[in-house]
């Protein structure tokens, strides 16, 4: 059994990650760090997840606790991983990352979309970019991983084969996103209460998102990104528009996702607009795409989980790859409905 630990195990993508590692065939979760609920069993902080797991305790990070471990997946706000990465890596640890810490290649798109300098520029070079459907070799042979955003996740499953294919300018991008509340995080905020959520549809992030620069990193664009806060739990439903390269059929940009995605355990393409309830807590992603000959343009669009795929789905998919295992185990594409 391969023994993980969990950073941020008391916010909302740790416990997606002890849901599903609940009933991992290989990964079992035996260390819980989290600061704000430090001392208080899991079954206090999280009472959803099953009853073997109920008597664990969530305790202050300790880096020698982490003695025995084989893997740590780390869910923690950005600027933290990269002022513990570098001893986690030293101990031999696999590292899967969900923070933005070690997504950009640049330490100074990191200085400019976050606004502060990188702590750790020197381990960069060290993590592969957490998306198994475009990195899966790497991500295979790597000790570290940083898992893509949940924005980012959607837009790119829906728009890459597309801008590889040719079809799309990729200076032309104009992202609309819709993301549910939990991606907000567990912290209790004013615009994230019942209150304010409910019943309300709001655009947030305007010109400066920090999802932008992953998108642009991994599509060679230059995209216009907004993202919007739905009034729903989970999910999130990227929209995505380009100016096409030439005129093509209607289903053209269609056929090319199904041939891009034909293979994939994880990634569906329909023929209808995707829901977000159809993924609902899963890993899997629906894809859709259409050239509209009026305009010239092509609409692609994206739909995941953000606690699934965009998050604690798509970190042990990429621990499965990084320590052997089925890509798949522990993990199901299908959603819960209604």
């Amino acid at each position: 059994m391969i023994r993980a630990a969990i950073l941020g195990a008391s916010g909302y993508v740790g416990g997606e990650l002890l849901r599903l590692l609940a009933r991992h065939p290989a990964i079992a979760a035996t260390r819980l760090f989290g600061d704000s609920k430090a001392g208080q069993k899991l079954g206090q902080v999280h009472p959803h997840i099953a009853v073997p797991l109920a008597d664990l305790t969530v305790e202050r990070f300790d880096l020698a606790a982490l003695d025995g471990i084989d893997l740590v997946l780390a869910a923690l706000p950005h600027g933290e991983s990269q002022k513990i990465a570098g001893a986690i890596l030293e101990k031999g640890c696999k590292l899967v990352d969900l923070g933005a810490d070690f997504r950009l290649h640049d330490p100074q798109d990191y200085a400019h979309w976050y606004g502060e300098p990188h702590q750790a520029p020197e381990l960069l070079g060290r993590f592969v970019t957490g998306i198994p459907e475009f990195h899966r070799d790497a991500i295979r042979s790597a000790q570290a991983v940083a898992a893509a955003g949940c924005y980012p996740t959607a837009t790119i499953l829906a728009l890459k084969p597309l801008v590889d294919a040719g079809l799309v300018d990729p200076a032309s991008i104009i992202v609309d996103a819709a993301s549910g509340v939990s991606g907000a995080g567990r912290g209790l905020k004013e615009g994230t209460s019942y209150n304010v959520v409910e019943g309300s549809f709001v655009a947030y992030g305007l010109l400066n998102h920090r999802h932008t620069a992953e998108m642009e990193q991994a599509l060679g664009a230059t995209i216009l990104f907004t993202p919007h806060l739905a009034p729903m739990t989970r999910g999130i439903l990227a929209t995505c528009y380009a100016t096409a390269t030439r005129d093509m059929g209607p289903d053209e940009p269609l056929s090319v996702l199904r041939s891009a995605y034909a293979d994939e355990p994880f990634v569906r393409v329909s023929n209808e607009p995707p829901a977000t309830k159809w993924v609902a807590g899963s890993n899997g992603a629906v894809v859709t795409a259409r050239y509209d000959p009026r305009t010239g343009r092509v609409v692609a669009l994206g739909a995941i989980d953000n606690l699934g795929k965009g998050a604690a789905g798509q970190m042990i998919q990429c621990a499965n790859l990084m320590t052997g295992l089925d890509e798949a185990a522990g993990l199901a594409a299908e959603g819960v409905f209604p």
